[in-house]
């Protein structure tokens, strides 16, 4: 009898060692599911309308594509901010899953993270006060005071067009910049040029454009290069979005026409 029991207890606990280890397999199964039921993008939060906080909560194009984006590929949106000068490296340490935050793609960039295709186009642009009459070309900007954002294509630009210490750069974001036109603080700004344009509409800013588009940009969405499958999912759900209208909505609610149509 005596026996039987212990025969009966050690069958008992291979049982239940295995059934322990069928949940612990369960459990991580689960936990990575969960892991890419989430789509994690970061962006700046400095780039209004694009993306910005409005009563603490982040909002803009950025964010609501993002969202829709999501939504196609069933997965639950989460939009972050994150330093924008760090922001790559960010990515490629998987604190975020991509980078949604009008990014524009560059050479330099692509050796560290994948983009996916362009999800609007724009340019660089030189924006000086309305009654700036002197700078009228980017062949007047040598010895002025250009402001940019750092980290940036702008900054590059403005570092060849002035000297090294006439490039005054704005953590605080594009528009900080751009207010400092009025003040006289900086001759001119590079930025991108909807965002500008939206500036003077939207905001009121007392500036203008200068000559022609310095480059035209392609903005993308960044990904980590160790992830090619969410590179092809973020693709097929922005050919979704465009095809079905969702974008062109979503684009026409923040600029009242839709960006895939810009640089053209």
């Amino acid at each position: 009898m005596k026996k039987i029991t212990i025969s009966s207890l050690l069958i008992a606990i291979l049982i239940f060692s295995v059934v322990l280890a069928g949940c612990g397999s369960a459990k991580e199964t689960n936990t990575a599911e969960k892991k890419h039921e989430e789509f994690v993008y970061a962006m700046s939060g400095l780039f209004k309308p694009f993306n910005y906080k409005e009563d603490g909560k982040l909002t803009g194009f950025d964010v609501e594509i993002g969202e829709a984006l999501a939504k196609k590929m069933d997965m639950k949106p989460k939009a972050i901010t994150f330093p924008f000068e760090t922001i790559i490296q960010g990515l490629r340490d998987q604190k975020f899953d991509a980078i949604l935050g009008s990014m524009t793609v560059t050479e330099e960039r692509l050796k560290a993270v994948d983009f996916t295709n362009p999800y609007y186009k724009s340019g660089s642009r030189i924006f000086v006060s309305a009654n700036n009459n002197e700078i009228k070309s980017k062949a007047d900007l040598k010895g002025k005071k250009i402001g940019v954002t750092p980290a940036t294509v702008y900054e590059k630009l403005a570092k060849k067009l002035t000297d090294q210490d006439k490039v005054m750069v704005y953590s605080q974001g594009d528009m900080t910049a751009l207010m400092d036109l009025a003040t006289g603080r900086v001759d001119a700004v590079i930025c991108d040029d909807i965002f500008g344009r939206v500036a003077v509409t939207q905001g009121g800013l007392k500036m203008k454009p200068v000559d022609e588009l310095l480059q035209v940009d392609n903005q993308a969405i960044a990904t980590n290069k160790e992830d090619p499958e969410l590179t092809k999912k973020i693709n097929k759900a922005l050919d979704e979005i465009i095809a079905d209208g969702t974008y062109e909505k979503i684009s026409k609610k923040w600029f009242d026409y839709n960006l895939m149509d810009a640089g053209k």
